[in-house]
């Protein structure tokens, strides 16, 4: 049985035995499953991660161990740190973030790499000189978690040091990108801003992918000419930072800057934008990005979209209401016979009644005899608010000339 097997029935103990596989990618993927699967109260799971944290012969196994105890807690992790150095870490929060602090610089890597995740747990900021200097750190993993304190701490003092790491490795560029987006001042932004324009298309997806992370709409404009790259992965992963970057638009700019944001996805390649608007109305987990994708699917997607189109007729029953009332708005100005198709299939008893009631009333707007004749038997429906669609979309079918 795989990993993803044991993963998803919840066999916490044959992947603690992964631990002891023979390949060590087996290990890592082990480790890094086990800090999914387990709690700060499995003991056993924990004792396992830390031995694979101080014992096993792979540094990147260790890593991921370290990465696993992590994320299953901070009791966890100072677990690691009293297996590592002997000491007792049941003080106060400021007592361990200074103890995490000084293992900066201990002389084990792994220990370094354990106070820089904990560091970044704790929140203390008071810690974030001391993370500026680990950022030199010889060991490009522990480097990574320093980059990631920074970020999640998202102090300006860290901006030096973090782009001085735009140069490093891809992974710890990574990191740093990501940290200077987090940030969010125009201190922070520049460097990535500049690095759209770099010659290697791997750094311009990583800065295009972090100024999503932006706090501010600074970014947006920057990132709309990026639709014109050469390269699809870039494309790709400035839309996605267009979208989450599009609720921060301040109120007084937002048609300039929405109107600029579909002029030039209309210009781009339909599938680069096409798919990741559609992932994100699908399974996006924060609501402002649904409702943008929603309503800017309807004015970059045509009538041939089947894609977009499924997406936005199954955003018809979205929880929430504003996504669900961008997606009517948007069927009805793609338009065509696709959407038609998929509205009716809306109109089935077993849908939400919101969602039946706005694809009736889309359908009064882009239906034809089909759609009248489908219209007309749900004046009767059981649902007042059915009924009452219906009823204006067939009344307004028949004025177009479609009875």
């Amino acid at each position: 049985m795989s990993l993803y097997e044991l993963a998803r029935n919840g066999d916490v103990e044959a992947v603690r035995d992964a631990l002891h596989s023979d390949s060590a990618a087996v290990r890592r993927r082990a480790a890094t499953v086990l800090g999914d699967l387990a709690d700060e109260d499995d003991q056993p799971a924990i004792d396992a991660l830390l031995r694979a944290a101080t014992r096993d012969d792979d540094d990147r196994v260790r890593g991921a161990a370290i990465d696993a105890l992590d994320g299953i807690g901070q009791a966890a992790v100072e677990q690691l740190l009293e297996t590592l150095t002997g000491s007792d870490t049941g003080d106060a929060g400021w007592v361990t973030a200074r103890k995490f602090a000084a293992a900066l610089f201990a002389d084990r890597p792994e220990l370094r790499m354990a106070a820089a995740n904990s560091l970044a747990r704790l929140g203390e900021p008071n810690a974030v000189p001391k993370l500026v200097d680990a950022m030199e750190d010889p060991d490009p993993r522990v480097r990574l978690r320093v980059c990631h304190a920074c970020g999640v701490l998202a102090d300006p003092r860290a901006v030096p040091a973090l782009t001085e790491r735009l140069d490093d490795q891809a992974r710890v560029r990574h990191a740093a990108a990501n940290a200077l987006g987090s940030i969010g001042t125009d201190q922070s932004l520049a460097p990535l801003i500049e690095l759209l324009e770099d010659d290697d298309p791997s750094v311009r997806r990583i800065a295009a992918g972090a100024l999503g992370k932006a706090s501010n709409a600074r970014p947006v404009e920057p990132l709309v000419y990026v639709l014109a790259d050469d390269s699809e992965a870039v494309r790709k992963a400035a839309v996605y930072s267009v979208i989450e970057l599009l609720s921060n638009v301040p109120t007084d700019r937002s048609h300039e800057v929405r109107d600029r944001v579909v002029s030039e996805l209309q210009a781009a390649d339909d599938a680069t934008v096409i798919e990741p608007l559609v992932e994100i109305l699908s399974d996006g987990q924060q609501d402002r990005q649904r409702r943008n994708a929603a309503w800017i699917l309807g004015r970059v997607a045509d009538s041939d979209a089947d894609d977009a189109i499924a997406a936005l007729a199954d955003a018809l029953a979205d929880t929430d209401d504003m996504t669900a009332q961008f997606a009517a708005t948007s069927l009805g100005n793609v338009g065509g016979p696709t959407v038609e198709a998929a509205l009716l299939d809306k109109l089935d008893e077993s849908v939400p009644e919101a969602a039946r009631a706005k694809a009736a009333f889309v359908l009064g707007q882009v239906g034809g005899s089909q759609a009248r004749d489908r219209l007309e038997e749900l004046t009767d429906d059981d649902s007042a608010a059915v009924r009452k669609r219906a009823f204006a979309a067939v009344s307004k079918l028949r004025a177009g000339g479609n009875a």
